[in-house]
């Protein structure tokens, strides 16, 4: 051996993890390891770039940062970076830069690959081990991102600007001229005359908002006479967001409603107005504008055309290192706003509706966790003075409407029906509720199945109150009902996760994906499933499982830590999952949910491992918890 090569090789020794490793495995990596010099303050990679190889430090010292420019930790002699990338997508994930002249050794990418696979040590370090392994790596990927980890607090940069309710719509303009301002909130300063509704859960008597927009379609529009009250122009209607939200959840907000100004509250009390430009201007790269294009569309062959867009609104969010979380809520909201821009086509096609109705968004969009994977499970509650033979054939038109332009704009045909174009699913409040209460009662094998889908419900057009309605029937019923908890608990350990004796992964066994694992039915939908059985026992208002995880947590139901593990193994499967999909849109392929083991890195390996053992544990607890019986049919 060379003597350049033995002066590496008694280095590298030095140092964890390579002091375990075998003589021949030492001089195997001193034969490949290059070396590379930075000047003083000068970058060794950047956020994005590609990366082939370890990064050592032989002499000198480098900083590493996170994302977002903040620093995260500082490195000497013998310490390693670079191998986060390597095990994501061969993209540098934390950027690293020199603090002084230094010299690295590189190790090449497939030998610290072989490495990882030939010694548990040495794969251990780099990955850290078990739970924590997994924690790591999760919390690297929310804190990459400004949108998850920032407060709307961040965003206020202007003072409150209020006005009387009694004021005239002149006085409020000229107020907002003189404030440089486009919205304002609007107050009854006498609270002992109340005229104007005004929301219970805001104090200091807000009564609504009034923007640049209401003046210009309410008022210049409408030729309103300028000493009217401000009153009769505001939007009384409002949506809020409290200061300590994220800012992504403040976006999700402005998207989901359509809004451009969202008023902030602390402690229940106004702090001031964002608006978009403020998101903007804030995360520039955002990818999630895609929904005011929505509702700019007259056709459904104009919404059809958004399908690819929609695609690489995916993927720009999954290379953007946005999380299940994020990805989840953005996709839901444009599958919602998709909803709701058919809708308005459909009434403006067949004519207002002849009885009110709310539409009904299920499952994963219900719950803010709809992937680019996915096929359309909504309904219809109608007015409680719904009759087939009067109203049958509009909403069977209307339902019909959607539902098929739905599957023109990207979102599938349900195989199981569940539909609004299925008369089965077009029931009135009351038939709703009454076979909800049939449901927990009398539990069935179908009903069962009926109830995983239909617990999860949001309305997204129309009378949306009667979606808080039946959810709130159901907080009420289910956690009454242990026996319906215990099928609902059964029901959720028919999806086992695919793990086998010595913890090797099962795979299909039959059908065009053989040799895979539908990360879907095996994955997050049993985490799903025993997630909601938890919140379904607590009376839990929260749809989305990390909302409810969290519910869960406080309520102390579960072992200590076990919440926590269980957030971790559903972020970490959802973004594998992710990631396959953007994969699959990237290479011109049809996106789904299998994923060959042998395609994923050593690492994601080993950690989907770690999260299906966490499911494991999880539903063994839940069968702990609520006993099994009987159900019925």
């Amino acid at each position: 051996m060379e003597i350049e090569q033995l002066e590496v090789q008694a280095f590298i020794r030095q140092f964890e993890p390579f002091e375990k490793l075998s003589e021949e495995q030492l001089e195997e990596v001193a034969s490949q390891i290059s070396i590379s010099y930075y000047r003083a303050d000068s970058d060794i990679f950047r956020y994005g770039d590609p990366i082939s190889d370890l990064y050592m430090v032989r002499s000198g010292s480098v900083e590493i940062f996170r994302r977002n420019g903040e620093l995260y930790n500082r490195l000497g002699e013998g310490e390693l970076f670079g191998q986060m990338g390597l095990l994501m997508n061969k993209k540098v994930r934390l950027p690293a830069r020199a603090i002084e002249d230094t010299l690295v050794y590189l190790i090449p990418d497939q030998l610290f690959y072989d490495l990882c696979e030939q010694s548990d040590q040495f794969a251990d370090f780099v990955e850290l081990e078990d739970r924590r392994r997994l924690r790591q790596v999760v919390s690297n990927q929310n804190n990459g991102n400004d949108l998850m980890s920032s407060r709307v607090s961040v965003l206020l940069n202007r003072p409150l600007v209020t006005i009387d309710v009694h004021a005239t719509i002149r006085e409020a303009a000229q107020k907002m001229t003189e404030a440089v301002c486009s919205s304002m909130l609007v107050e009854h300063v006498d609270g002992a005359d109340k005229v104007y509704d005004y929301q219970p859960q805001i104090e200091h008597n807000i009564v609504g908002i009034v923007t640049d927009s209401d003046l210009r379609m309410r008022v210049l529009a409408q030729g309103r006479d300028l000493d009217s009250p401000i009153g009769s122009v505001m939007s009384q209607e409002l949506v809020t967001i409290d200061s300590q939200q994220f800012v992504f959840e403040a976006l999700m907000t402005m998207l989901r409603y359509n809004l451009q100004h969202l008023p902030v509250l602390s402690k229940r009390k106004p702090l001031g107005i964002i608006d978009m430009m403020d998101i903007i201007r804030y995360e520039s790269q955002s990818s999630l504008f895609i929904v005011s294009g929505i509702f700019a569309k007259n056709s459904i062959d104009e919404l059809a055309a958004l399908s690819d867009d929609v695609k690489d609104c995916f993927v720009r969010m999954v290379n953007e290192d946005a999380n299940s979380r994020m990805i989840g809520s953005a996709m839901a909201v444009i599958g919602r706003s998709f909803k709701q821009r058919l809708l308005e086509l459909a009434e403006k096609e067949l004519g207002p509706p002849p009885i009110p109705y709310c539409f009904l968004a299920l499952g994963s969009m219900a719950r803010d966790e709809q992937l680019i994977v996915t096929d359309q499970d909504n309904a219809l509650v109608l007015d409680n003075r719904f009759d087939e033979h009067v109203h049958g054939d509009y909403f069977a038109k209307l339902a019909d409407f959607v539902c098929q332009g739905l599957a023109r704009c990207g979102y599938p045909l349900c195989k199981g029906n569940i539909m609004a174009s299925n008369p089965q699913w077009r029931m009135s409040l009351n038939r709703w509720q009454q076979c909800f209460s049939e449901w927990i009662a009398h539990p069935t094998p179908r009903s069962l199945l009926d109830s995983n889908i239909f617990f999860d419900l949001d309305g997204v057009w129309g009378k949306t109150e009667w979606a808080d309605q039946l959810r709130l029937q159901i907080q009420r019923q289910a956690r009454r009902s242990p026996s319906f908890l215990a099928c609902m608990a059964r029901n959720a350990l028919n999806r086992t996760p695919p793990l086998g004796f010595f913890k090797d992964f099962v795979m299909e066994t039959d059908g065009q994906h053989n040799n895979s694992i539908n990360l879907k039915r095996r994955g997050s939908a049993p985490l799903v499933d025993l997630i909601r059985v938890h919140a379904l026992s607590l009376g839990i208002t929260e749809q989305n499982s990390f909302d409810r995880l969290n519910a869960i947590d406080e309520a102390n139901i579960l072992p200590k830590g076990r919440a926590s593990d269980l957030r971790d193994a559903l972020e970490f499967i959802s973004m594998v999952r992710i990631r396959h999909q953007a994969s699959d849109i990237e290479f011109a392929q049809e996106p789904d949910n299998n994923i060959e083991p042998e395609a994923l890195s050593a690492f994601e390996q080993r950690h989907l491992k770690d999260a299906f053992q966490i499911v494991s544990n999880a539903q063994k607890y839940l069968k702990f918890r609520y006993q099994t019986t009987k159900v019925h049919g």
